[in-house]
């Protein structure tokens, strides 16, 4: 009996020698270790907030909302921020919300925010930019317009928009999934863009021809054959998007509209400082959630590019 087979389909064994590779160039890369070490911190303290900064008992509905408390932990209700102490060593921000539970529960905000927001946009993004890349014609011209239609808006206007219509009301948790779900249908074109181009490449390779003259079905070839040797750029794209994820969810609570007021949110500690920045003795109330971000977006930019230069060395 001859049997036929595919011609130059990559193997398993290779793909997992490329992973292993591609993770190899990664930690020899000096940027990618750095970014996975401020990343790892981050874990860590994400893990570890409970034993970091310990919920007041007064927090009754802790755990109801993503496993984060629904507010800050609060020293008071004064409106005037109070300087570090060895009781509270970055200080209190107005409303008597303590920065350092602040900061500490903010991350777990932060990853929740970057990764479920970030999933929903690449689940969109593989779903449309599949169809519009492998099956083509009017298809593709249908999903790619509607594509356009999306990018004519400003992202941040629209998400602004959404948000304001749709997350007026409802408790912490509501509101939360309302902004996710919001800042996912503003954010998933890129993907779909990015995987539409690198189908386009592979659905014409050798491999996924012959499997059509096998008579392979339409979804078994795109599951096993195209998507698989598709997604190396998109892995990229989500490493970096996180971080963009955290800084707009961070400039929507800024604006009050994000988070509830309170809520544990990087975000949310740089609103409550708004009416204390040009003072400078209440540097604290900005200083250390503006750091937090920028290195939380530095530690998945570093760590992108050097995914992006192990993935696609032409890129160096």
């Amino acid at each position: 009996m001859t049997t036929v087979s595919l011609p130059n389909v990559p193997s398993t064994k290779a793909k997992k020698d490329r992973s292993r590779s591609s993770l190899a160039k990664v930690l020899r890369n000096p940027l990618g270790v750095i970014g996975l070490i401020i990343l790892t911190f981050f874990v860590l303290v994400a893990l570890f907030a409970p034993i970091l900064a310990p919920v007041p008992s007064d927090i009754q509905n802790y755990g109801s909302s993503f496993a984060i408390p629904n507010r800050m932990a609060q020293a008071s209700f004064s409106p005037v921020p109070v300087l570090p102490s060895a009781q509270y060593h970055f200080g209190i921000a107005a409303n008597g919300y303590d920065i350092f539970f602040g900061l500490v529960w903010g991350t777990r905000s932060a990853f929740l925010v970057g990764i479920v927001v970030t999933f929903l946009s690449l689940v969109a993004g593989l779903v449309i930019g599949t169809l519009a890349g492998y099956f083509g014609g009017w298809v593709d011209n249908i999903l790619m317009r509607f594509t356009d239609v999306v990018y004519a808006f400003p992202s941040l206007v629209l998400l602004i928009v959404l948000v304001t219509v749709f997350a007026r009301n409802g408790d912490v948790a509501t509101r939360l999934t309302i902004i996710m779900v919001a800042t996912a249908l503003t954010g998933w074109g890129q993907y779909a863009r990015v995987l539409r181009s690198e189908i386009l490449k592979v659905k014409n390779l050798e491999y996924v021809d012959a499997a059509r003259a096998l008579g392979t079905a339409n979804g078994r070839i795109i599951l096993r054959h195209v998507l698989p040797n598709s997604l190396t750029s998109l892995l990229v794209l989500v490493s970096l998007d996180i971080g963009t994820t955290v800084v707009t969810f961070a400039a929507l609570s800024f604006l009050g509209i994000g988070a509830p007021s309170g809520f544990p949110d990087w975000g949310q500690l740089i609103n409550l400082s708004r009416d204390w920045i040009t003072q400078p003795q209440y540097w604290f109330t900005w200083f250390y959630p503006g750091v937090t971000i920028i290195v939380f977006v530095l530690g998945w930019n570093m760590f992108g590019d050097a995914l992006r230069d192990a993935l696609d060395p032409r890129s160096r």
